[in-house]
């Protein structure tokens, strides 16, 4: 039987009048369906998240770790369900799933840890000569209610990227899961609750932008941290006023190859980064630039690798790329194909479709005019990549700061001088020497610059934005 998703809120599951389907996209089929929340639900989880906030605060280091780590035991003890919601409700290949699930349970056993060091710091204040005797402590305190809005590409550890440093840190939260696959961020209020966390501390509710548009604009509501796109992100942040915001939006990924770079590696990594997932990663590599004297080696590896990539049926552990999330996105990724084609871009594979899977496909752009294209100037999300000669490292730089966005950048060289100098003038939130954008560990500050978003994710780093620092001075009389 499809599951029936309600709310969670203040520790319970509550249902709502209005409810829609979710439809697994490489099927076509229903596989659940969804309570729709009103403002009356809403207010009652930003309520509960208030209230929540006085017992939260209040919880010794001690009492956060173990309760994350406890959340952390018990989502392995159920990963084959969260598996299973994540590639049925958004066709997300098995694999991948995998390892998001893997990658949530090391990101709760982080956050336990985390929690147990994060503080603040001895301050010393006697540098005034006007005050001999003073010194300082620096704590950092919990902001208050939190609000998460997460996507579907990640919808379990993107909202644990929310949820895990803000538990550790003492805050309480209202999450705004992915609509096409609410049910990880469920299952994990349930565990959470169980875990020990107080009622009302973490509130999972479905509604749509109208009623969601409360959690950038309710003065109880502390902080907004969204993960989408950037057209929603930055329309979320005009509308708060007094609350903190961390963004992390789209980006279009650069990758640079140059001619001391090993190409048949570069080559196979540059298809994966691009393909997984159908291009649905916001890392996704999109515009890749190749030294002109060895791209035609590059392409002839580029086009072999991505022409091997498992195509197709999400369950299969054997595929890569799998559909996109609907027909709209398919529709829109062939449209944008199309309009490459008809501008005189080559096609070097792919440009075909069925139901809601693009092949994975190559757009070869031989002159800058064509960077006008949407396939390049704007975020595709899906499974597309562009391809071009350059004929200096330098102009390699140049073209992929060329956009509106800047996330993360992959740099393939042996020439250790140019590694640095892409760390230097790139500008995004990470470059990645030996490897492609697509690459993240969740310990480290992630997050963009530009369109791509402001403030930083990677548990410390999140722990951070989601703390503000408070000043005892003590002024002591020295005799």
């Amino acid at each position: 039987m499809a599951p029936a998703y309600t709310h969670f809120i203040d520790g319970k599951h509550l249902d709502s009048s209005d409810h829609y389907e979710i439809v697994n996209p490489y099927t076509g089929k229903v596989v659940g369906s969804v309570a729709r929340a009103t403002e009356a639900e809403m207010d009652s989880a930003i309520a509960a998240a208030t209230r929540a906030f006085s017992a939260t605060r209040r919880l010794s280091r001690a009492d956060r770790a173990a309760i994350l780590t406890n959340i952390s035991r018990a989502i392995g003890e159920r990963r084959a369900e969260f598996e299973s919601a994540i590639t049925t409700e958004t066709g997300k290949p098995i694999e991948y799933a995998r390892a998001e699930v893997g990658r949530t349970i090391g990101v709760f056993a982080l956050a336990a840890e985390e929690a147990k060091r994060f503080g603040g710091e001895y301050e010393p204040l006697d540098l005034d000569p006007l005050h001999p005797g003073a010194v300082g402590i620096v704590e950092r305190f919990p902001l208050g209610p939190i609000a998460a809005i997460a996507p579907f590409n990640f919808p379990l550890n993107l909202v644990t990227h929310k949820v895990a440093p803000a538990l550790a840190t003492g805050n309480t939260l209202v999450v705004k899961p992915p609509p096409m696959c609410p049910g990880p961020a469920l299952m994990l209020a349930e565990i959470a609750f169980a875990a020990g966390l107080p009622a009302g501390a973490l509130n999972v509710i479905s509604a749509d932008p109208p009623v969601a548009e409360r959690l950038a604009t309710d003065e109880r509501i502390r902080m907004l941290s969204f993960t989408g796109s950037a057209r929603v992100g930055w329309s979320l942040k005009a509308k708060t006023t007094r609350q903190h915001v961390a963004l992390e939006l789209g980006g279009n990924g650069g990758l640079i190859v140059d001619e001391t770079a090993d190409i048949a590696l570069a080559a196979a990594r540059a298809a994966r980064g691009a393909f997984i997932h159908a291009g649905q990663v916001c890392l996704s590599v999109q515009r890749i630039f190749v030294h002109r004297s060895v791209y035609r080696d590059f392409i002839r590896h580029f086009v072999a690798e991505t022409e091997k990539l498992g195509v197709g049926d999400p369950m299969d552990s054997r595929t890569i790329v799998g559909p996109l999330i609907n027909r709209a996105a398919a529709d829109r990724v062939m449209e944008w194909i199309a309009e490459a084609a008809q501008a005189g871009a080559g096609i070097l594979t792919g440009n075909k479709r069925e139901g809601c899977v693009v092949a994975p496909t190559i757009v070869e752009l031989g002159d800058r005019k064509l960077h006008r294209l949407r396939v390049w100037c704007e975020e595709v999300f899906g499974p597309v990549a562009t391809v071009e000669a350059i004929d200096s490292f330098e102009e390699g730089i140049a073209l992929t700061n060329d956009s509106p966005y800047g996330l993360q950048a992959g740099v393939f060289t042996n020439n250790l001088e140019r590694a640095f100098a892409a760390f230097r003038e790139i500008e995004a939130g990470a470059v990645i020497v030996g490897d492609t954008g697509v690459f993240r560990v969740d310990t480290y500050p992630f997050g963009g610059v530009k369109g791509s978003g402001v403030g930083r994710e990677g548990v410390r780093y999140a722990m951070q934005e989601m703390t503000e620092p408070r000043m005892l001075v003590l002024n002591i009389a020295r005799k």
